[in-house]
């Protein structure tokens, strides 16, 4: 077993049953928390269905977050990373929920939208076709690694643009109305998790992020216990912008 920047990390198990049950269960729990937050937009594409339009809503977070998943479900596969299966299982649940979003709202998006976001779409299983090529045709298994892993990392660190700019909201607007405590506390717990399981596997391209998000979920969760009082709680979903 070497560590990721060796490289070939993890193998899954270390001979020691305690390390392997925590490894483990640390996987596990980011995977459920995880799923809270993919179900969250459920609502939004609720009331996008009732009304036949996707209003003001825009489907950047959902494409972002497509090819996130997609490339964390690569790193987290055989063919790039061994004793990671975890991180493909959330990966994968993760990108048919933005697949499936962004399915309804072309489906209820105008003319111009539709072209547009249908257009994006195609651009991102491109660039994951071409992520995938690249990095078996031109790599061996450690370079691969190497190559996926950072790719993962960069993609991750961009998604926190998304809980960077509720933290943003919420301080210029003193009020916790589009921060919903419990989305913002699965967060926290997806990112611990996932950090105890990166450091476990002692898998740098995954306790990097996570932690860089277990930073960013304790400072949503004092911003809400300070701001809360006078403040009406919204069900509207992190990931959900407004254009």
């Amino acid at each position: 077993m070497m560590n990721a920047l060796g490289l070939s990390v993890a193998a899954t198990s270390t001979g020691s049953p305690f390390h392997d049950v925590c490894c483990y269960g640390a996987g596990i729990a980011g995977n459920i928390f995880a799923l809270v937050l993919f179900i969250s937009p459920l609502p939004t594409f609720k009331r996008i269905v009732r009304n036949g339009s996707t209003e003001q809503f825009s489907a950047m977070p959902y494409i972002y977050s497509l090819l996130n998943c997609l490339i964390c479900l690569w790193y987290g596969l055989p063919f790039v990373s061994y004793g990671v299966v975890l991180v493909a299982t959330v990966n994968s649940i993760g990108a048919l929920f933005q697949l499936a979003y962004t399915a309804t709202f072309i489906a209820f998006a105008d003319a111009k939208n539709r072209v547009k976001v249908s257009s994006l779409l195609v651009m991102v299983f491109g660039v994951f076709t071409l992520i995938v090529y690249v990095s078996l045709a031109l790599f061996d298994h450690q370079t691969r690694q190497l190559f996926v892993g950072y790719l993962s990392v960069a993609s991750l660190i961009f998604m926190f643009a998304s809980p960077l700019s509720i933290i943003n909201l919420v301080i210029r607007t003193k009020s916790v109305e589009y921060m919903p405590f419990y989305l913002s506390l699965s967060m926290f717990l997806m990112s611990v998790s996932f950090f105890a399981y990166g450091v476990l596997l002692h898998d740098f391209f995954i306790y990097i992020p996570n932690g860089i998000g277990t930073v960013l979920g304790v400072i949503q969760l004092v911003l809400y216990g300070y701001f809360r009082k006078g403040s009406r709680e919204d069900s509207l979903p992190l990931l959900v912008t407004h254009t």
